[in-house]
C-alpha cells in the first residue's frame, strides 16, 4: 500500500500497521479512517462513468450523445473556474424526476459489472490499506461527492460503517434536481467535523484520511495521519511540509 505515498508517510503506516498493537498512536484508543473516493479508493470517476452506464444502457446512441452534452457543459464550466460544488449541483440536476427505485436499481447493475470486470475498478494499495486499518480496529468512513446508490454498495463491499456524501434531495420517490449540501472541498471539512464531533472518544490524532487531490485537503487537514494516493505533485508537496504527529483540528 506504500507504492504510493511520501516516504516520511509510508515509512509511518508501515509501522502504524504492524506489531502487535494496531492502533496509530501506539495505545488502544479508537481511530477512524476517513477515504475519498473516487480515484483514491476506485479507478474510476463514479458519478460519471455511472452517467455514462445509465444512459447508453437505457438510450443507447441518444444516451451517449446526452452524456457528451452534459460533459461538455461540465467542461466549460470547469474552464471558467466555476466551484466544484457548483459543478456537482449541476450534476444532480440532471437526475431531476428520475424515479429513485430505477437509478438505484441501475446503480446495483453498474456495480456489479464494474466489480466482476477484468479491468481494474479497485486502486488495490488503498483498498488493501483499509482493510488493514479495519482488521486493527477502526472504522471506516467513505467521504465523497457522489452519492448513496454508487456508495452504499461499496461501502457494503469494505466494510464501511458510515458514508459521507452528497445526497440528492428527493419528493415522492423521485429525484427533485437539487441536493442539500455538497460534499466537495470545504463540504468535506464540514462532514468530517460533524461525524468527529458526534464521537468525543476518538482523537483527531489518531485518525487516517486517504485523499488523492487538493480538493481533498480540507479532509485531510482534520487528521493526524493524511495519505496521499496517487501522483497529484500539490497534494504530495502540501502533505510532504506537514508532520504525521501534526495536530488536527476539530
Amino acid at each position: 500500500m506504500t507504492d504510493h505515498l511520501p516516504g516520511y508517510l509510508a515509512d509511518y503506516v508501515r509501522a502504524s500497521l504492524s506489531g502487535t498493537d494496531p492502533s496509530p498512536s501506539g495505545t488502544d484508543r479508537p481511530y477512524i479512517v476517513f477515504s475519498d473516493v473516487d480515484e483514491t479508493l476506485i479507478t474510476v470517476k463514479s458519478m460519471f462513468d455511472f452517467l455514462h452506464y445509465q444512459l447508453v444502457r437505457r438510450h443507447g446512441a441518444a444516451g451517449e450523445e446526452e452524456y457528451e452534452r452534459i460533459t461538455a457543459v461540465i467542461g466549460r464550466r470547469a474552464a471558467d473556474g466555476a466551484p466544484r460544488s457548483d459543478i456537482n449541483r449541476f450534476y444532480y440536476g440532471q437526475y431531476a424526476g428520475e424515479s429513485v427505485e430505477t437509478i438505484t436499481r441501475l446503480a446495483d447493475d453498474w456495480f456489479t459489472e464494474r466489480t466482476t470486470s477484468t479491468r481494474g475498478f479497485y486502486i488495490d494499495s488503498t483498498r488493501r490499506a483499509l482493510r488493514e486499518h479495519r482488521a486493527a480496529g477502526a472504522a471506516l468512513v467513505l467521504v465523497s461527492g457522489s452519492f448513496p446508490p454508487l456508495l452504499e454498495p461499496l461501502a457494503r463491499e469494505i466494510g464501511a460503517e458510515t458514508v459521507l456524501c452528497t445526497r440528492p434531495l428527493t419528493e415522492d420517490g423521485r429525484y427533485t434536481g437539487e441536493v442539500a449540501t455538497p460534499v466537495i472541498g470545504e463540504g468535506k471539512r464540514a462532514a468530517v467535523l460533524a461525524h468527529l464531533a458526534a464521537r468525543p472518544a476518538v482523537d483527531p490524532r489518531d485518525c487516517f484520511a486517504y485523499g488523492d487531490h487538493l480538493s481533498d485537503v480540507p479532509m485531510l487537514e482534520l487528521v493526524g495521519h493524511p495519505v496521499a494516493v496517487g501522483e497529484d505533485p500539490e497534494l504530495r508537496a502540501h502533505l510532504a511540509a506537514r508532520r504525521p504527529e501534526t495536530t488536527a483540528t476539530r
